[in-house]
C-alpha cells in the first residue's frame, strides 16, 4: 500500500539504464524518509541506505515527534507551508490505517500557551493542523500564568518504531541497509551513481559545511499513560508530548554545544517546569534523559550538485539541516529529493544516450 498525498504521481521517467543506483547517506528520519520515498516514486532504480549510525543511536531517537513546525529563516514560508502539508496528509493516511499502531503514529490534541497575548501570532500551519481556534476561557484557567492560547490536533511520531516502520518499508521494496561510516563521497563512485546525502551535522565534517551548526536538546521520556493531551509554551522551550509509548518532556535548545552528556541539573528544572505546568507529571515513573544534537541551518539545504575530480564526475542531492522541524517536513523534503534525484538519473540518461551517438 502507498501512503501518498493525491499528487504524489510516480515518476514519468523510462531509464535506459538498467538500474540507477542510488546511495543514501545517514539513516535517521531524513535519510530514511527519502529512501523510501525514492524506492516507491522511481522504482526502476536501486537504493541503499549506508550509515555508521541507525535506531536507537540516532538523533531523530531523541526527538519528540511532534508536528508543530519550526521555522527557518532562510527558507520561504510558502515552502515551509507546503513541506509541512505533505508531511501532514502522509502521516495522516497512516494513522488512517492499520499500520498505525506500528508506524508509531497518533492523533493528539492539545494547547500551546502564551504568557501575553501579543506574542499569538496565527502560525503559518493553522489550516494545516485539525480544529485550530483560539483557547476558551475554561480552557485558560487550567494554567493560570497564561493569558492566551491555541488548541488544535496534531499528529505525533513515537520515533523508534517509526524509523524501523520505514526500515521495513525500505527492505520491502527492495532496498538494501549497510552499516558503514562513510568519510568521502568519493568513496561511493565506483558503486553507486547518485549519493543522497542526509547526514545532517555530519555534513560539517563530510562536506566541510560551516552553515550548519548543533542546538543541543535534552528532554525526559517518562511514563504517564493518563496524559492524553499535550502542552508545549509558546516559546517552545517547556513542552509536554503525550506518545502511544511515553511521554516527552522537555526542553533546550543550546546553539553551538556539542556536549552529549545529560546534566543533572537541565533535567530538574524542565521536571519542576513541566510539573508546574500538569501537576500530575508528580506521578511519572520510568524517568529517561536523552540528549541529541539537532542539526541546525538557516535554511534546509535541499539542492542537486555535481562532484568534479578530473574526469570523473558525482551527481548528488543533499537534504539535511532540518534542525528542530525534522518531523514536521521530513516526507515534503523527502519527495524534494526524489524529484531532484529524477532529474539526476535524466541527466545520466542522456549522457549515455549522447554517448552512444
Amino acid at each position: 500500500m502507498l501512503f501518498e498525498a493525491a499528487d504524489n504521481r510516480r515518476c514519468p521517467l523510462r531509464l535506459s539504464m538498467s538500474k540507477p543506483r542510488i546511495a543514501v547517506i545517514g539513516a535517521g528520519l531524513i535519510g530514511l524518509s527519502a529512501a523510501v520515498c525514492i524506492s516507491e516514486t522511481i522504482p526502476t532504480c536501486s537504493v541503499t541506505i549506508i550509515s555508521d549510525e541507525f535506531t536507537p543511536n540516532t538523533t531523530s531517537d531523541v526527538a519528540a515527534g511532534m508536528l508543530i513546525p519550526h521555522t527557518y529563516p532562510g527558507t520561504p514560508i510558502y515552502q515551509q507551508k507546503q513541506w509541512f502539508k505533505e508531511t501532514f496528509d502522509y502521516l495522516f493516511a497512516i494513522n488512517n490505517s492499520s499500520e498505525a499502531p506500528s508506524a508509531g503514529i497518533s492523533l493528539v490534541s492539545g494547547w500551546q500557551i502564551f504568557k501575553t497575548s501579543s506574542s499569538a501570532e496565527l502560525p503559518f500551519w493553522s489550516d494545516i493542523v485539525l480544529g485550530f481556534r483560539a483557547m476558551t476561557e475554561m480552557e485558560l484557567k487550567k494554567f493560570p500564568q497564561y493569558r492566551f492560547g491555541q488548541a488544535f490536533t496534531t499528529l505525533k511520531c513515537d520515533c523508534p518504531s517509526y524509523l524501523l516502520w520505514l526500515e521495513k518499508r525500505l527492505k520491502g521494496n527492495g532496498g538494501e541497509v549497510h552499516a558503514k561510516r562513510i568519510a568521502n563521497l568519493w568513496d561511493l563512485q565506483n558503486n553507486y551513481d547518485i549519493v543522497v546525502n542526509c547526514t545532517g551535522i555530519g555534513s560539517r565534517q563530510l562536506i566541510g559545511d560551516l552553515k550548519i551548526y548543533p542546538v543541543r536538546g535534552q528532554v525526559l521520556k517518562v511514563h504517564a499513560p493518563w496524559l492524553n493531551h499535550f502542552i508545549r509554551d509558546g516559546d517552545g522551550l517547556s513542552y509536554i508530548y503525550p506518545g502511544i509509548h511515553n511521554v516527552t518532556l522537555g526542553g533546550t535548545r543550546e546553539k553551538g554545544s556539542w556536549n552529549l552528556s545529560p546534566d543533572p541539573n537541565i533535567s530538574k528544572d524542565i521536571f519542576d517546569k513541566c510539573c508546574a505546568l500538569e501537576p500530575s507529571l508528580q506521578k511519572a515513573q520510568d524517568i529517561k534523559v536523552r540528549v541529541g544534537l539537532r542539526p541546525s541551518r538557516l535554511a534546509v539545504r535541499l539542492q542537486k550538485e555535481i562532484l568534479v575530480q578530473g574526469e570523473k564526475k558525482l551527481p548528488v542531492v543533499h537534504n539535511y539541516g532540518h534542525g528542530s522541524g525534522g518531523f514536521s517536513m521530513h516526507w515534503g523534503t523527502a519527495k524534494e529529493a526524489a524529484r531532484l534525484v529524477g532529474e539526476c538519473i535524466a541527466t545520466l540518461q542522456d549522457s549515455l544516450s549522447k554517448a552512444k551517438l
